[in-house]
């Protein structure tokens, strides 16, 4: 019951959390598409955080995570450990942050003329900054998971993300500073995320350590070999998620960035859900390994999996079916080459899905280093499938790319945790096949009235009514309990 207890208070205030990232970054969205930027211009300001975003990989290093799988085994085994597990990550990490953020800020002229984009020089300076704060926030959060209280990770995504809206808007439509603008209200909400997080690690972690003599010996060397698979995998992760947008403002245009990155966008806050549930979750895992309780652990995987199914195969095929008018609708004509790019990246949802469902516990079951791999090569076949294709498709065949190998890292790590933890494979075979019924009970309406939607109004109906459907069939089936759902949520 406790941990059942933790799971729902770590899981609400998660999705609370990213919900609020979601809204933030959907009100900025809409904001800048169709108000304030251009194609070209929105694509200027993610080209910039892409760069910003590969020059993170250095200052991070995945020693924030490989700190987080520390601290959950020394909270079990020896709490004494604990500060100087924090202590160790944080030296690193401000060490690598100072040197990344003066590289990115001495190169920025360099940077920009190899990217042939001039107009992102500017932006690259005042996102040396950003790229410490936001650094520093993220190291905050997942020292947070590793203590298993994933409650203030989300309340430091809550103060960064409400914060950057805030400060987004008082910056662009107040001060008319653009795209700059917008990177400006990303750097302060970062800020003020570091100040809470460090704030409350500090209070009720970090200082309710008693703190042994010294360091268990080897401890640094141990800290930063488990963070070489972390790098590795977020190393990966940076290649499939900034450097093909990098690779298309260089093969194609501004305008192209801007539209694969809406698109990119919108698929990837469908997760939220199952990013949260994730998040939330994988600290339990590693810890049900030391308590040698893999069976526990085998169930509640097999039912999110079952869950996350569920949600996301039927959602897939809604914006498959939606992404015309939605992108018309809600983000202007001029944005409609984000269309096809979003039909794309509909499977993209459902493989993201089940994947933030299973990565972050591979990780505290001590199998980062596989993952590393898998993602590492995955990432690799990304890259060179984008340069195939981006030249003979677009725009869209960056998506094609993303697609092919991000399935194929998604469907590697779901071996993996099967490898792992005793599970058996025929006690899906039902569930799935009802979640196909589902979703085929979804699709066919929500086609058929998608040809009535003229405006938000009649476009918001067509969705509700498709997740009406979805809650009828979901409940017939039997895949939905509600009592056990409504338990779950309402539990403190």
């Amino acid at each position: 019951m406790a941990v059942k207890d933790s799971l729902a208070r770590g899981l609400k205030m998660t999705v609370l959390a990213r919900a609020v990232h979601v809204l933030s970054n959907a009100v900025l969205m809409v904001l800048l598409t169709r108000f304030l930027l251009s194609p070209d211009e929105y694509g200027i300001l993610f080209l910039a955080l892409s760069v910003i975003g590969v020059a993170r990989l250095f200052s991070d290093l995945g020693l924030a995570k490989s700190a987080a799988r520390y601290v959950t085994e020394f909270k079990e085994s020896d709490a004494s450990q604990v500060p100087y597990v924090f202590e160790t990550a944080l030296k690193y990490r401000l060490l690598f942050i100072g040197i990344v953020g003066c590289a990115l800020a001495l190169g920025r002229n360099y940077i920009a003329g190899l990217i042939g984009e001039p107009a992102v020089a500017p932006l690259l300076l005042v996102g040396a900054v950003y790229l410490g704060f936001h650094s520093l926030s993220v190291f905050n959060s997942l020292l947070f998971q590793g203590f298993n209280c994933v409650s203030w990770s989300a309340l430091v995504q809550v103060v960064n993300n409400v914060n950057r809206i805030i400060f987004a808007v008082l910056f662009v439509f107040v001060l008319g500073f653009g795209a700059l603008g917008a990177l400006l209200g990303y750097l302060v909400g970062a800020a003020l995320a570091m100040v809470v997080g460090f704030g409350v690690l500090y209070k009720y972690f970090y200082s309710n350590y008693e703190k042994a003599d010294e360091p268990e010996e080897g401890l640094s060397r141990r800290i930063l070999e488990y963070s070489a698979p972390m790098m590795i995998t977020r190393g990966a992760g940076v290649l499939n998620t900034k450097i093909d947008t990098i690779l298309i403002g260089v093969l194609l245009n501004p305008a192209a960035v801007g539209f694969y990155t809406l698109a990119k966008q919108i698929s990837s806050s469908l997760t939220v859900l199952a990013g949260s549930l994730g998040f939330s979750i994988s600290p339990t895992y590693g810890e049900q390994k030391v308590n040698e309780q893999l069976d526990q652990a085998a169930r509640m995987y097999r039912k999110t999996l079952e869950y996350t199914l569920l949600l996301y195969l039927p959602g897939a095929v809604g914006v498959i079916i939606v992404a015309e008018p939605t992108i018309r609708i809600v983000f202007g004509e001029a944005y409609l080459g984000a269309a096809p790019v979003l039909q794309v990246l509909g499977v993209y949802v459902v493989l993201r899905a089940v994947n933030q469902t299973t990565t972050k516990a591979l990780d505290f079951l001590g199998r980062a280093r596989v993952r590393a791999i898998a993602k590492g090569s995955t990432a690799v076949a990304n890259f060179l499938l984008n340069l195939v294709l981006i030249p003979k498709l677009g725009v869209v065949g960056a998506a094609v790319a993303t697609v092919i190998t991000f399935g194929i890292y998604t469907f590697t790590n779901v071996f993996v945790m099967y490898s792992e933890l005793p599970l058996d494979s025929k006690r899906l075979v039902r569930p799935v096949a009802l979640v196909g019924v589902v979703t085929a009970g979804v699709g066919v309406p929500v086609l058929l009235a998608t040809r009535y939607v003229s405006d938000v109004f009649s476009l918001v109906g067509v969705v509700l009514f498709g997740v009406a459907i979805w809650s009828v069939l979901a409940i017939r089936t039997g895949l939905l309990d509600i009592s056990s759902t409504k338990s779950f949520l309402l539990s403190e």
